[in-house]
């Protein structure tokens, strides 16, 4: 199978040195806008934030302006710069920030209050803060992944549940990521709390365990190391896994027939857990107007349209248009796990040592 986030990753570095937008490593103080040339818009976001040239280039000619991306690593890490600078901070605008560390960053009041023009066209299902303090702007189910070559030679049926997970036939048949390193690992262990509840989800595990469940640091370890080039045949991805597959593959279907991908994903209720991001103006910032406009960019169908492609998640806005491929073969999760965001905000560190505990110990 071709090796789509290497693609993306490559995508992601090319924009880095574009005149776009310059990915710079933290720490950086915002620079003071000059009436000789555009005014800098600085935005924090994650490391696999991508997004196309043209589409970074028009904001910057509408509005005069030269947006500078800053790399702040993870969500987690991402959040807690942003939390530490907060008097000082690094950036005008924060873009990533999802619903399992969404709590923190507004408990730690480092946003501004802004309801965006284009909220309307955005589910109030995705709009968790009604103060405004975050915009969403995309939106993916994590869920589990497997292999058709491999249950279409074996003849063993695709799990439909978590609890298949735990029977001998499916043995040391799935890989994971550890929620304490990995975004998926972590979404992925809310989805087995919210199952089996904060009293089963820990003998939930400790099945998994005994079926010979293994546990790496990466998205990557597990999809390319364990799932695409191993002997795991199930893993914990993305419900637009699938897709992409089809969209990097060497021999892609022609337009207008069908092509099977060579993953396929479950999305039966409960066994995924939807990640909303969000984008937010940060306190302090020196470029409130331009951070204002770039959150309404942010949420317009030219920058929505372009992010399937690029992040492989859904565009908040419902206006967006989505390219063929995600249409005909990414997915979503009609009843996806639910946990709120105070309330993962208020057990996340227990419930990860809880499951080291179980799982590595």
């Amino acid at each position: 199978m071709k090796r789509w986030l290497v693609l993306l990753i490559s995508v992601m570095l090319v924009l880095a040195g574009c005149a776009a937008g310059t990915s710079e490593q933290l720490p950086l103080a915002p620079s003071e806008p000059t009436a000789e040339g555009p005014r800098e818009l600085r935005v924090m976001a994650y490391s696999s934030f991508d997004i196309s040239e043209t589409v970074i280039e028009a904001f910057e000619a509408e509005h005069n302006a030269k947006v500078l991306f800053l790399d702040a690593g993870d969500t987690g890490q991402m959040v807690s710069q942003a939390i530490l600078s907060k008097e000082n901070p690094q950036a005008d605008v924060l873009y990533g920030v999802d619903n399992t560390f969404l709590s923190r960053a507004l408990a730690a009041d480092i946003f501004e209050v802004y309801a965006a023009d284009n909220l309307a066209s955005v589910p109030d299902a995705y709009q968790l803060d009604p103060e405004h303090r975050v915009t969403p702007v995309d939106y993916g189910d994590v869920c589990l992944n497997y292999n058709r070559a491999y249950f279409a030679d074996s003849g063993l049926a695709v799990p439909e549940t978590l609890e298949d997970l735990t029977k001998p036939e499916y043995q040391g048949l799935l890989v994971v990521e550890n929620p304490a390193s990995s975004s998926p690992g972590l979404a992925f262990l809310l989805a087995t709390i919210s199952t089996f509840g904060e009293d089963g989800y820990l003998d939930y595990w400790r099945a998994l365990r005994a079926n010979d469940v293994l546990v790496v640091d990466s998205w990557d370890t597990a999809y390319y190391g364990e799932f695409t080039d191993g002997t795991r045949p199930i893993v914990v991805s993305y419900a637009t896994s699938p897709a992409a597959e089809v969209y990097y593959s060497e021999t892609p279907p022609s337009p207008g027939l069908a092509a099977e991908p060579p993953t396929g994903a479950v999305v039966a209720p409960g066994t995924c857990f939807r990640q909303i991001e969000y984008v937010g103006i940060l306190k302090n910032g020196r470029n409130r107007d331009l951070a204002e406009a770039f959150v309404e960019y942010v949420l317009s169908e030219p920058f929505q349209s372009d992010i399937p492609l690029h992040m492989w998640v859904f565009p908040a806005n419902e206006d967006a248009a989505l390219p063929d491929v995600f249409a005909q073969y990414a997915v979503t999760a009609d009843a996806p796990a639910v946990i709120s965001a105070d309330a993962i905000e208020q057990n996340r560190e227990a419930w990860i040592e809880a499951w080291t505990d179980v799982v590595l110990r």
